[in-house]
């Protein structure tokens, strides 16, 4: 990032160090803002029909949680819960779309990350 895009992002950023077992949103949910995992991982789980949990996957440092539903405007698709104590970065949803349309190119990194996250799904649907 640009250091105007970086203090931009500072601007509207919420760090905080939380512990294992903290939900960080709830599948179907309204979806209030993105988590980036800076330390620590996360479980992201949904709900079957029967329902009982199943784990998609565990998230770690660096991946950005709730992207797809915040941007969307939608509810939260899967559950996120850290399985360790984890620093996590919270931007709420509103700042996040703007923040977007002032930076056109960290826009396109965004769209190549739910690129990867829908390709990511099929593999493991495949597998």
């Amino acid at each position: 990032m640009s250091a105007d895009a970086t203090r931009s992002f500072d601007e509207i950023k919420q760090q905080s160090v939380l512990g294992k077992g903290t939900l960080l949103f709830a599948e179907g949910r309204p979806s209030r803002g993105v988590y980036l995992l800076c330390e620590g991982r996360a479980k992201l789980s949904i709900c079957a029909e029967s329902g009982k949990r199943l784990l998609l996957r565990v998230a770690g440092p660096g991946e950005v949680l709730g992207l797809g539903a915040s941007l969307s405007g939608e509810a939260y698709e899967v559950t996120a819960e850290l399985l360790d104590t984890a620093q996590v970065v919270f931007v709420k949803r509103k700042d996040l779309i703007k923040f977007l349309r002032d930076n056109p190119a960290i826009c396109m990194e965004v769209v190549r990350r739910l690129s990867d996250n829908l390709h990511g799904a099929y593999e493991r649907v495949r597998s």
